[in-house]
């Protein structure tokens, strides 16, 4: 429930972004981050600009090339978060938290509940000739599935062609 004390707790206002992490949420963030490899160059990038840059495409969803200048450049995070994925420090630093925040909220660390909601909602096809019977035949239905906890955390989401390797890329969210 939304207070007066907690709701300061969470004011975002003299960050650069709203989506830039606040000094308490890098303490529970950069723990989780491995150091860079031995015997390799040195990192030269700051870590958490870095994660404040995917934060930044996340809360925005704006594309790489509109990553603000004053971010890391578009290719070293794109870069980060690929490796990040590979080596799965998103699913630990993903399960870490939500593991902190269900412990906060005084529940089991695995939640022993879901929710499966499904739609399917129609989308223009990219690019390609266009029907002769108008816009509306371009329309193709497309669905997605998405998995929450019974607390309302969403925990995945899945569409069409974000498989990959076997694993969603929706698991990040």
């Amino acid at each position: 429930m939304w207070t007066n004390e907690n709701c300061i707790s969470y004011e975002r206002r003299d960050l650069r972004y709203p989506s830039d992490l606040t000094d308490a949420e890098w303490a529970l963030v950069e723990p989780l981050i491995r150091p860079a490899k031995r015997g390799r160059n040195k990192r030269r990038v700051d870590v958490r600009e870095i994660v404040n840059g995917l934060m930044y495409i996340l809360s925005t969803g704006c594309q790489w090339p509109a990553l603000p200048k004053d971010l890391p450049p578009k290719s070293t995070v794109n870069g980060y978060f690929l490796r990040w994925t590979e080596d799965r420090t998103l699913d630990r630093l993903h399960h870490a938290l939500y593991v902190r925040c269900r412990e906060l909220a005084e529940r089991e660390a695995s939640p022993t509940a879901a929710i499966i909601d499904s739609q399917s909602v129609k989308s223009a096809e990219k690019g390609g000739a266009r029907d002769q019977l108008g816009p509306a035949r371009a329309m193709v239905p497309r669905s997605q599935a998405a998995r929450s906890s019974s607390t309302g955390r969403m925990r995945v989401v899945v569409r069409p062609g974000m498989m990959k390797c076997g694993r969603s890329a929706g698991a990040m969210i």
